[in-house]
């Protein structure tokens, strides 16, 4: 609950579950933290996403690679949730990388997917990142992804922060993401980003 509550730091004192202590970890950019963490864990599609996660963050020459290797265990697991997870970070890396938007939004449509074959709204950190995509092609379609996405959002999330980034309103992102402690990787896809004081 602390974490959907945008309370990373709290989520550290209160708990021992390592998967959720790596994500509180990655909220706040403590990749290391976070692998250090995750050794030991069982391998799961939520393990391999979270560590692929904080590859990333560490700009790890096998942030890429372990991404994809996510996204195939999620499938293989059947664990749509994962899948969501993995996806949208595969997105963000080809965003960062410069290649085409393209890319990313047929990435991206794998995750919508999921969310239709299992009849759930569309995960809101999904959207912000196609929002996110679509920004470069088209600003007023991305306009009314980011709406959705800041609609299903959580307060303090990345989700919401990338949301009111595409909304253009940096003051706002910024705000949150100070409060939810969040790190500036969250939405690097974006430019400029919001900068927490």
């Amino acid at each position: 609950m602390a974490l959907r509550l945008g309370r990373p730091g709290l989520t550290l004192a209160w708990t021992a579950d390592p998967l959720l202590r790596a994500a509180a970890w990655l909220r706040r950019g403590e990749a290391a933290a976070a692998l250090n963490d995750l050794k030991g864990v069982p391998s799961s599609a939520r393990s391999a996403v979270l560590t692929a996660r904080a590859l990333h963050q560490l700009a790890a020459l096998e942030a890429g690679a372990a991404a994809q290797s996510a996204r195939r265990l999620a499938r293989a697991e059947g664990d749509s949730g994962g899948l969501v997870a993995a996806v949208a970070l595969v997105a963000e890396q080809e965003l960062l990388a410069g290649t085409a938007p393209y890319a990313a939004l047929r990435t991206l449509a794998e995750g919508l997917k999921v969310a239709e074959l299992s009849g759930q709204p569309a995960d809101a950190h999904l959207l912000a990142v196609l929002a996110a995509a679509q920004a470069r092609l088209n600003p007023r379609k991305a306009a009314q992804t980011a709406g959705k996405a800041l609609d299903r959002s959580e307060a303090r999330s990345p989700a919401r922060v990338l949301a009111l980034q595409v909304l253009g309103q940096p003051e706002e992102a910024a705000a949150q993401a100070r409060t939810g402690e969040l790190a500036p990787v969250w939405w690097a896809v974006m430019s400029p980003p919001p900068v927490p004081s």
